[in-house]
């Protein structure tokens, strides 16, 4: 089967200073279509760091996808990297200035003389029309493979991504096939404890199984290859019924599903309203909670500007679940320490009430989440 890699280009993904979003939308592009995708590099803006990139790609790749550097200025190399990979010149398209010209005119405005450049590309390489930009773009192929360079503007990259080049692949490969996921959500165990129940379905080759840790949330994703989607669905169903059962109430939910989703539906199934206290969490429990209530579950939240005693928050988190009329008071503090942070939860409903007292010990800018997460993971247990 063939095979992808992708190449981010631009000297700012590597300082940090912009996050490369299009490595990940084009990954769960290829995806779709059931390409696979065996490795992602950034490199910055000089021509012959990337032509390089683009020669060590090709020797393990049949496609390799760049984006960026396909600007007017001079430090937009990618078409110029191109060309030295393939051994070839850039050559002058007039069609693609007089695109580049009516772009220009479309908008009331005038390309400059650096723009000219755009209409350069590698000898011998395919053009790709960009209707939603300046940069055109192209495809240059030989007996080692196949490189595709995209704008680095994210909308751009993601119309022709959409409109060009996944029909050009599904086209050239036509038995791909389709590569699908299946994400389960659990909370309430560590990844260690995870890996313990189900390290056996993770040496699977397909359907396979990994873990995501994310603070207070360990992710099981099982991805299936196969011609269509209803055989990977058949694959993964035995998988992820496997999954549930070793992992029992761990697991909360699938794919697109959250914990405030998942805590909403409990309290609906009870007919119950939740009033919320919190201190330490910047008010972080109280928005997620008021960003996903689409049934009135959520009967308010008042922030406190003091950290109170243990006892202190439960007396507050009772005197405002009756001051809302809400069946359910979840209170919550979060308290900082030189070595670790301490959080105590409170959970009073019309049956009975639970404590939770947890230290947290990880990176500290993580701890509200952490925080939060263990609060939703007692209510969705309503």
């Amino acid at each position: 089967m063939p095979s992808t890699e992708i190449i981010t280009i631009g000297t700012e993904i590597l300082l940090g200073e912009i996050t490369d979003t299009n490595a990940r939308y084009i990954a769960r592009a290829l995806r779709r279509i059931g390409m696979d995708l065996y490795r992602k590099t950034s490199v910055g803006d000089n021509a012959e760091r990337i032509a390089q990139a683009i020669r060590e790609a090709l020797k393990r790749s049949d496609v390799v996808i760049t984006t960026g550097g396909l600007g007017p200025t001079v430090d937009d190399p990618t078409r110029e990297a191109v060309a030295r990979a393939f051994g070839v010149e850039t050559e002058f398209q007039p069609e693609l200035w007089d695109q580049i010209q009516a772009r220009f005119a479309r908008f009331g405005r005038h390309p400059t003389e650096n723009n000219k450049r755009q209409a350069y590309i590698p000898k011998g390489a395919t053009a790709i029309e960009n209707p939603v930009g300046t940069a055109p773009c192209f495809r240059m192929e030989d007996e080692n493979g196949t490189v595709i360079s995209l704008p680095g503007v994210p909308r751009e990259m993601e119309y022709i991504m959409q409109n060009e080049v996944l029909p050009y692949l599904t086209a050239r490969y036509p038995d791909l096939g389709i590569i699908k996921a299946r994400v389960l959500h659990t909370a309430g165990a560590g990844e260690s404890n995870i890996d313990t129940l189900i390290g056996d379905l993770e040496t699977l080759s397909n359907p396979t199984v990994g873990l995501a840790a994310h603070s207070g949330q360990v992710d099981v994703r099982i991805t299936a290859k196969a011609n269509t989607e209803a055989q990977a669905d058949a694959l993964i169903a035995p998988v992820e019924a496997e999954v549930r059962a070793r992992l029992g109430i761990w697991v909360y939910g699938a794919d697109e599903e959250t914990l405030e989703q998942v805590a909403f539906q409990a309290l609906k199934k009870q007919q119950w309203r939740v009033a919320v206290v919190e201190a330490g969490l910047g008010g972080e429990l109280i928005r997620r909670l008021a960003s996903d209530d689409e049934e009135s579950c959520f009967a308010g939240g008042e922030l406190l500007s003091q950290v109170p005693s243990n006892e202190e928050l439960r007396t507050i988190t009772d005197t405002y679940r009756q001051n809302r009329e809400a069946q359910v008071g979840l209170g919550i503090v979060l308290r900082p320490g030189k070595e670790k942070q301490d959080i105590f939860i409170v959970l009073m409903t019309p049956q009975d009430e639970q404590q939770l007292a947890r230290p947290y010990g990880g990176p500290p800018q993580m701890a509200t989440q952490w925080a939060v997460n263990h609060a939703l993971n007692l209510l969705r247990k309503l």
